[in-house]
């Protein structure tokens, strides 16, 4: 009789974590990372520098003065949780809208301005030198993710590889094959599918018929869950538990739950596909207004502080433009000055046609 291969049962359930509400009012037992005011205080003004900042680009692009940038409006507490909680041994691997991981990992306004305004000394970073530059294309990151993980587990290294990316990306098969890899090899990667509602023009509703990004992970047998994309307090919280089972070898897979309150980048026009009530009714769930009020309850903030903070947060990003419009432009030969620790043979004649002017040419 042949032998039947009976698979075991399957019940994975899929926990959602929010720890505040959209008035900043508990609505489970809080963390005790909760309890610590003066951190908490210090990340909001990371939030409100990071959309004083975004404000900014946004008018430096329309005047011309950097490229196409992609806003991080609405869904700042994301990458300010992964800029908080990880080691500065970690690497990040991001895709657009990490502002706040980044300048917490060590970029400054300046190589961002410099990076958007296609300069690629803004990806130059002094600290945390191993994180990747921003990617533009979706999901390529989810394989490079494993890749440096599996650098870890070969060297035996408790070190993480976090990988960030949007609802869209979790549907291209970059995002499957790396999560079939980070499985089959147990690998320290956690992998952050920031679920904004919006992969450009396509809502989350027409992009997958799983009801949520997060279940995409049982058939790769890696662990997941949903957390409050807007609720700072959750996010670290939830982040750091992962991590720590990360850290330990075991993948692992957050959604955090936002939504795009601005364009998808400058390039585009996102009234043209959603309805202005719609951005009204997520508006609500801010994730800076909802720190600030948690921390006005506890006495920890002031609308004189937030006055005080903003104004200072201007200032700061305007040294960061005028340093940015005051640097001189590389010279026509950096863009083969970057691509390989050699200069094949084959790139030499034109590098120098291109210091001499690019005379001859053809």
């Amino acid at each position: 009789m042949a032998t039947q291969i009976t698979p075991p049962p399957l019940h994975v359930e899929i926990g959602y974590h929010q720890y505040l509400d959209n008035d900043g009012n508990p609505i489970v037992e809080l963390p005790e990372s909760a309890n610590d005011l003066e951190r908490l205080r210090q990340l909001l003004r990371t939030m409100l520098l990071v959309r004083t900042f975004d404000k900014r680009a946004i008018a430096l692009q329309r005047t011309g003065h950097i490229g196409t940038y992609a806003s991080c409006y609405g869904q700042e507490a994301i990458g300010t949780a992964i800029g908080d909680l990880l080691h500065p041994d970690d690497v990040l691997l991001p895709s657009y809208r990490e502002t706040p991981a980044m300048l917490m990992r060590g970029a400054t306004m300046t190589d961002l301005l410099l990076y958007w305004g296609g300069d690629e000394r803004g990806m130059n970073w002094q600290q945390c030198r191993e994180d990747f530059p921003v990617c533009i294309p979706i999901a390529t990151q989810c394989t490079h993710a494993c890749g440096v993980a599996f650098a870890f587990k070969y060297r035996q290294q408790p070190r993480v590889a976090l990988c960030t990316l949007g609802d869209g990306g979790t549907s291209k098969g970059d995002f499957y094959e790396a999560l079939n890899l980070a499985g089959t090899w147990k690998l320290p990667v956690l992998m952050l599918a920031i679920n904004n509602q919006w992969a450009i023009s396509v809502p989350r509703a027409a992009q997958s018929g799983a009801q949520s990004l997060a279940q995409k992970a049982i058939a790769a047998g890696v662990a997941s869950e949903i957390v409050d994309g807007n609720d700072l307090i959750a996010l670290r919280h939830r982040l750091a538990l992962a991590l720590e089972r990360v850290r330990a070898g075991e993948p692992y897979l957050i959604e955090a739950t936002t939504y795009r309150l601005g364009d998808h980048t400058t390039a585009d026009d996102a009234s043209r596909y959603r309805s202005d009530e719609e951005v009204c009714q997520y508006q609500a769930a801010d994730p800076i207004p909802r720190l600030e009020k948690y921390l006005q309850a506890r006495g920890a903030w002031s609308e004189g502080e937030a006055q005080q903070c903003l104004e200072q947060c201007k200032a700061e990003v305007e040294d960061a433009v005028t340093a940015y419009l005051a640097t001189p432009p590389e010279p026509p030969t950096a863009i083969f000055d970057h691509l390989y620790a050699r200069l094949p043979d084959a790139y030499a004649w034109q590098r120098a046609q291109a210091q001499q002017g690019g005379q001859g040419c053809g």
